[in-house]
C-alpha cells in the first residue's frame, strides 16, 4: 500500500512560493512553449494552442524538498508525452531539460517525462496557473519534487546527455524521486557534465 505522505513530508494548508530567480514579466501574446534538440522538429505552441488541446486533468499532492507538501492539488494540461511525440524524437534519448523564462532550468530522467501522468501543467484547482506559480505554463510530474516543477516554462529540450541545470549545479539530486527520498546527490556523484551559468550566478 502506498504511503499517505513520503518519509521527510508533512502536509500544510497552503503554499510556500519560491522563486530562485528573478519573476518573469508575461507578455501572454508572444508566449510560445518550444520543443527542440534531438528531435526531428522543433516545434513552437502558443498559450492558445495549448489550452486548446486535449488535457489530463487529475488531483495528487505536490511535494516541496524543503519538507511541506500540499494535499490533493487539481491538475489540468497538456501530455509532455503528446508534445515530445509530436517534436518525433530521434536516436535514445536519456534526459529532458525544462528550462524557463527567467533562465532557471531542471533536468528529468526522460523515462519520467515520458509517464502517462506527466504534463505540461496549465491550470491548479480549475484556475489558469498563478503568475506567482508559475504562469503560463509548468511541468508537473506527480513523483519528483516540486524543483523540478520549474515555473514559467517556455523550452522543453530533448537530450542525451545529462546536464546541470539551476538546482543540481548546487547539489539537488539528478532526478529527485518523491519516494525514493533523493533529495540530494551522493558525493560520489558521476554526473559531472555541468552547464553555463547565469550572470546572476557569476
Amino acid at each position: 500500500m502506498e504511503k499517505t505522505v513520503p518519509d521527510g513530508q508533512r502536509y500544510i494548508k497552503n503554499f510556500i512560493l519560491y522563486s530562485a530567480l528573478d519573476q518573469p514579466d508575461v507578455d501572454i501574446e508572444s508566449y510560445t512553449l518550444t520543443v527542440f534538440g534531438q528531435t526531428g522538429k522543433r516545434l513552437s505552441f502558443t498559450y492558445r494552442e495549448l489550452m486548446e488541446m486535449d488535457h489530463i486533468s487529475y488531483t495528487k499532492d505536490f511535494h516541496c524538498v524543503t519538507g511541506w507538501s500540499i494535499k490533493d492539488v487539481g491538475w489540468e494540461g497538456v501530455s509532455l508525452k503528446k508534445l515530445i511525440d509530436l517534436a518525433e524524437p530521434k536516436g535514445d534519448p536519456r534526459w529532458v531539460m525544462f528550462h524557463c523564462m527567467d533562465e532557471y532550468s531542471a533536468p528529468v530522467p526522460y523515462e519520467d517525462a515520458m509517464g502517462e501522468d506527466s504534463i505540461v501543467a496549465l491550470l491548479m484547482d480549475g484556475k489558469p496557473i498563478s503568475q506567482e506559480s508559475g504562469f503560463p505554463a509548468r511541468p508537473f510530474i506527480p513523483h519528483l519534487y516540486g524543483w523540478k516543477s520549474a515555473k514559467w516554462l517556455n523550452g522543453i529540450e530533448i537530450m542525451q546527455d545529462y546536464e546541470e541545470g539551476y538546482w543540481e549545479l548546487r547539489g539537488y539530486h539528478s532526478r529527485g524521486n518523491v519516494w525514493e527520498n533523493e533529495r540530494f546527490k551522493s558525493l560520489f556523484s558521476r554526473h559531472l557534465k555541468r552547464s553555463p551559468m547565469t550572470k546572476k550566478d557569476k
